[in-house]
């Protein structure tokens, strides 16, 4: 039988099949190591295989259900895994955007981190949102920073949103995510839970505190979730749904070729062919344009240093 992944525990998968019921399943022990070097195999957004422990199962009873195969991914957003035994974590599959949850203070969100999730998106080509969340928050001069990468990353071409989710109505947001398969992702504590609570008008999830002493956000989601939209979401193919995950603290890239990082950056990469030299990595190079952009204000520094700092991650993945 077909269905969909729709939460994942860790160590269980719930799985709406192609007639609406919800099954709870299990991979088998082979099936993590077969060829996948991943923390998570299967992903939220996977359309699966599964089948009952007993072929004289039915979909009602509660016994065991497996899952034997996925199916090939559309597209998927993934990061490097935390667990050195492991290469890399999968946050979700299938997927028509991402809203990436940021905030200019309270936690901060750096631009490190934003930079980097935007270019794994680039590098999947999934579209990106970004969502500057708590302006509620800001004083006067954090007002004038969320302004600055606003115009930043629109400038780049990337659509930007700020709103404050204790004040959100739905109709704030639903337009964007309307027929769309969209993950939510960022920072903890960066009010993710709380938006997923306005947006759909109850409580679906834990909301945490931000802790006093160091200003950072508390894990309140701990497993993936996908939640469908409006009132015809209780069927697979309905097309508007949102995959909440837990939050991220930091976002490792993996399998980037050195000499394709500057192609995810695209004020980076719109630059680079007047640079004298067809490889250049844009770091000492003589004739390098890159360089030249950013020494004259036409390429953000902290951009430029994302960049660097991807360009990074291939060097420590060549050596480790």
């Amino acid at each position: 039988m077909r269905g969909l992944v729709i939460k994942s525990t860790g160590s269980s998968y719930i799985v709406r099949l192609d007639d609406g019921q919800d099954v709870e399943c299990h991979i088998k022990g082979n099936f993590r190591i077969r060829g996948i070097r991943s923390t998570n195999p299967v992903a939220v957004g996977d359309f699966v295989v599964v089948e009952p422990s007993a072929i004289s199962c039915q979909p009602s009873d509660n016994n065991t259900w497996w899952i034997t195969g996925v199916e090939e991914r559309r597209n998927y957003i993934i990061r490097r895994s935390t667990n050195l035994s492991k290469e890399s974590h999968i946050l979700a599959a299938n997927i028509d955007q991402v809203a990436l949850v940021v905030t200019v203070n309270h936690p901060q969100t750096s631009t490190v981190f934003i930079d980097r999730f935007l270019a794994t998106c680039e590098a999947y080509r999934v579209p990106a949102i970004l969502i500057f969340n708590k302006i509620d928050l800001l004083d006067e001069d954090e007002s004038a920073q969320l302004d600055e990468l606003r115009a930043l990353y629109e400038s780049i071409g990337y659509k930007t949103v700020e709103l404050s989710a204790i004040s959100l109505q739905p109709s704030d947001i639903l337009p964007l995510l309307t027929g769309k398969t969209t993950l939510l992702s960022g920072n903890s504590g960066v009010g993710k839970s709380t938006l997923l609570n306005a947006l759909f008008g109850r409580e679906i999830t834990r909301t945490g505190k931000i802790s006093d002493a160091h200003d950072k956000g508390m894990h309140t989601t701990t497993f993936s979730e996908m939640y469908f939209l409006g009132a015809a979401g209780n069927q697979p193919s309905a097309v508007s749904a949102v995959i909440d995950t837990p939050g991220i603290k930091g976002f490792g890239t993996i399998d980037f070729e050195k000499e394709e990082v500057s192609h995810y950056f695209r004020d980076i990469f719109q630059k680079s062919g007047a640079c004298r030299f067809g490889n250049c990595t844009h770091t000492n190079e003589p004739g390098c344009a890159v360089i030249e952009a950013v020494e004259h204000g036409e390429i953000a520094i902290s951009r430029y240093e994302s960049y660097l700092s991807i360009l990074g991650d291939c060097q420590e993945a060549k050596y480790r």
